[in-house]
């Protein structure tokens, strides 16, 4: 009894605090300078191709550094003629582009939140049937649907409308619209819906009162991913929107048959990163929280 009285009196080891701190303080610096590394390092080939954006199509032929020496040399004809010449001019395909992107990201957000709201909050039967279902449709190729759509589309004569590319970008981007906001809404707090039902507000005025507002972040992330990816598009434009260039269907012109264009292509991805970069930034505040809060469960 007296023995195990002095073991229990016997105060354990403690450990030395700040060993862990002074070991990630050290690594601190070292972490830093390789994080500035890689960025430097991924960076590099943009900063290379602006450059030569700049540059007379005679001088495009040595190294893009040279240009630094002699900046006076550096010249904004490339923009212009990307702009303006050709059979398919971007200046035109810029607004295209914008006829095509806006409706095929608003569309999908609107009628997604719609089915992620039912799906949180509402009880019917199969719902969980029908979420599996939808989600599933996240593993089918795109391209497997393209010649029945083509079909479908000639019957009723909208192929080459704006038309037919929304139905196949908001048909596209529809499972994963739905898989997002559903994980989002489901985070939120359920006492705030049940306050609003006490209160007599219906399924309609919840929505757009309570449950829109808190959404944002869900929704600006989506927001990105689908207008990047309508944006970028090439293959839906080419099948599905003829005789409309979008900015990607002009890029691929300014090649030309034989290549001739190839000074200009380096202009052309510039102005076709231009929109993107100014969306991206613009939601990023919203980018991790949408894409991490319907992960984590706490």
């Amino acid at each position: 009894m007296t023995t195990t009285t002095a073991q229990a009196a016997v105060p354990a080891k403690v450990r030395k605090p700040g060993r862990v701190g002074a070991t990630a303080a050290k690594a601190g610096p070292a972490i830093k300078i390789i994080v500035w590394i890689m960025v430097a390092i991924w960076t590099l080939p943009t900063v290379g191709l602006l450059v030569t954006s700049f540059r007379p199509t005679t001088q495009q032929f040595n190294g893009w550094w040279n240009a630094l020496s002699n900046p006076t040399q550096l010249t904004i004809q490339n923009y212009q003629d990307a702009l303006t010449t050709g059979s398919n001019p971007m200046g035109g395909a810029f607004l295209n582009s914008l006829a095509v992107s806006i409706p095929a990201t608003i569309i999908p957000i609107l009628i997604a939140a719609f089915a992620a709201y039912a799906f949180t909050f509402m009880e019917f039967p199969g719902r969980n049937f029908f979420f599996i279902l939808i989600v599933a449709l996240l593993v089918i190729p795109n391209q497997s649907a393209f010649v029945p759509l083509f079909r479908l589309f000639g019957q009723f004569g909208i192929n080459g409308t704006f038309l037919a590319v929304w139905l196949v970008h908001i048909g596209f981007g529809m499972p994963l619209a739905v898989y997002i906001l559903r994980n989002y809404m489901g985070t939120l707090p359920k006492a705030v819906i049940e306050s609003a039902k006490i209160d007599g507000a219906s399924h309609f005025t919840t929505f757009w009162r309570l449950i829109i507002p808190m959404s944002y972040p869900a929704l600006a992330s989506f927001a990105i991913f689908q207008f990047l990816w309508v944006w970028n598009d090439l293959f839906v434009a080419l099948i599905f929107l003829q005789g409309e260039p979008v900015m990607t269907v002009a890029l691929k012109a300014l090649m030309g048959q034989q290549g001739q264009g190839y000074a200009l292509l380096t202009a052309g991805t510039f102005l076709t990163m231009l929109l993107p970069l100014v969306v991206f930034i613009s939601l990023q505040r919203y980018f991790i929280r949408g894409m991490t809060s319907g992960a984590v469960k706490g």
